[in-house]
């Protein structure tokens, strides 16, 4: 596997994620409350800044190592894999109200999930990607898979959706045969002891769950990076800083989903222009800079349209009765 990352790189990295994770666990979530929309909007600040001190960081080390233009070229590749994760993940947020609106789940409760389901994802996208880029360097054609599968999914986005009905889920209905499981919450536990029996909770059925939604969204979203970088350093670094800002994101965006109704049709369009663009890629070579550009400008015009969208509902919905 090529790849621009050394061992210290690797290292100081590695570095980077376990005082994000620690920073997140004794600050940002050490204790039980409910995550106001100010702080989540402090903290989603913090790790975007954080991702883009890397991303300087790393442009300033490529600049006096393999010139200004390599600096330039990989430092944007990093950057339009951050935003590119960073879009796609959206959808959890969606997922993960699903999940605890079932399992009713409070707020104060939601955050202790989150922490250890981000801290799972971390882990898994970690083994997937490495995975992805052994695929790639030994079979150079499954990118071409990668881009068809991206179209497949950004059009299946595009159909009426079905209402999600968890009770209907295999695996949870597995679950709930095979394990001992209390009727309530346990405050914060994942698993209570009872005459001398362990039970499993409701909040760690809720845990499997935002766990295997990740993994179900990582099929999506790393091969979607492999087009914009197949270097394993950057594809990795990207993806994770995203991740890590999930949690905070979440909170931030939970109060105000509703208002993104046309979001589904931008990612939908995101994810076709990346899988038409590996498809493409032996004929034609899209520059990363126009990538970013495309990916953020679909961003910009979905977000701008849904908020004028709900605006204009909002205002038919409270206009007088015909």
């Amino acid at each position: 596997m090529v790849t621009i990352g050394q061992g210290w790189m690797w290292g100081v990295f590695a570095l980077i994620v376990i005082a994000m994770l620690a920073v997140d666990l004794w600050l940002g979530g050490g204790r039980r409350h409910k995550v106001s929309v100010k702080e989540a909007g402090l903290w989603s600040l913090a790790w975007v800044t954080v991702a883009l001190l890397f991303c300087a960081g790393l442009w300033w080390y490529l600049d006096g190592s393999v010139g200004r233009e390599l600096a330039n070229e990989y430092s944007l590749q990093f950057l339009a894999g951050y935003l590119l994760e960073k879009s796609l993940a959206v959808d959890n947020v969606f997922v993960w109200m699903l999940i605890f609106g079932f399992f009713a789940v409070p707020v104060e409760l939601q955050r202790r999930v989150l922490l250890y389901g981000i801290l799972g994802a971390v882990i898994l996208r970690t083994i997937m990607i490495f995975a992805g880029s052994w695929l790639i360097s030994q079979f150079g054609w499954v990118l071409y898979l990668f881009g068809a599968f991206l179209i497949v999914v950004g059009i299946k986005m595009l159909l009426p959706e079905k209402d999600t009905d968890l009770n209907d889920s295999r695996l949870l209905n597995w679950l709930r045969r095979h394990l001992r499981l209390t009727d309530t919450l346990e405050g914060e536990r994942f698993l209570v002891m009872r005459d001398g029996i362990r039970y499993a909770t409701p909040l760690l059925l809720a845990l499997i769950l935002v766990e295997l939604s990740d993994v179900v969204f990582a099929l999506d979203s790393i091969p979607a990076v492999f087009a914009v970088t197949t270097d394993p350093f950057l594809v990795l670094t990207s993806n994770l800083f995203a991740i890590l800002g999930l949690r905070a994101m979440y909170f931030l965006l939970a109060g105000v989903a509703d208002r993104f109704v046309l979001l589904k049709y931008g990612l939908a369009a995101i994810m076709v222009f990346i899988g038409g663009k590996m498809l493409a890629m032996h004929w034609f070579h899209v520059p990363v800079l126009i990538s970013l550009s495309v990916i953020a400008s679909i961003l910009v015009i979905t977000l701008l349209g849904s908020l004028w969208f709900s605006r204009r509902q909002q205002a038919r919905a409270g206009g007088p009765s015909a």
